[in-house]
């Protein structure tokens, strides 16, 4: 059997529900490294995150700094959303743009092209993916949706190989 081969070397987030908790669910998951700041407290709005999500928290118990920090250490960010960007997930595309980092925005409410974005990953050259979007609540079902585009996304089936079982 043919191994899988993973598209970054890690994935961070902020720690929020919906895309961002989607994303450390499927690293973990497919057990690729994952990281990155969340709020003194580990603020979320179902709570404090989980310890089982390998986060720091920042000094502050705002948002805006943890989503700058992640912008910051990571190569690229991929905003996951549907439809219009809002709140923290605009402010994510701002400070992105602001420190000249690169940034793929993957509109759910349209056929994502997994391939394209797989590119535009190596292209980049991202090992360390910022991952963003919306809340579950004010998005409901984006973290289902989010995990399912993140399966594909990260995971390179080398179908490119002829004797791959995958194919």
């Amino acid at each position: 059997m043919t191994p899988i081969r993973f598209v970054v070397d890690r994935v961070v987030s902020g720690g929020q529900t919906g895309v961002d908790r989607a994303a450390l669910d499927v690293a973990i998951e497919l057990g690729i490294e994952h990281g990155g700041w969340c709020p003194r407290g580990r603020l979320a709005e179902d709570g404090p995150i989980a310890a089982r999500y390998q986060l720091r928290e920042t000094d502050s118990p705002d948002y805006p700094q943890r989503t700058e920090q992640n912008v910051l250490d990571s190569d690229g960010t991929l905003i996951v959303y549907r439809e219009r960007l809002t709140g923290g997930t605009k402010l994510t595309e701002m400070l992105t743009r602001r420190h000249s980092k690169p940034l793929l925005l993957v509109d759910l409410a349209t056929e994502p092209d997994v391939t394209a974005m797989q590119s535009w990953l190596r292209g980049q050259a991202i090992r360390t993916l910022n991952v963003a979007g919306p809340r579950e609540s004010t998005s409901p079902g984006i973290a289902r949706e989010a995990a399912a585009l993140l399966r594909d996304l990260l995971c390179e089936h080398w179908a490119e190989s002829s004797d791959d079982p995958v194919q």
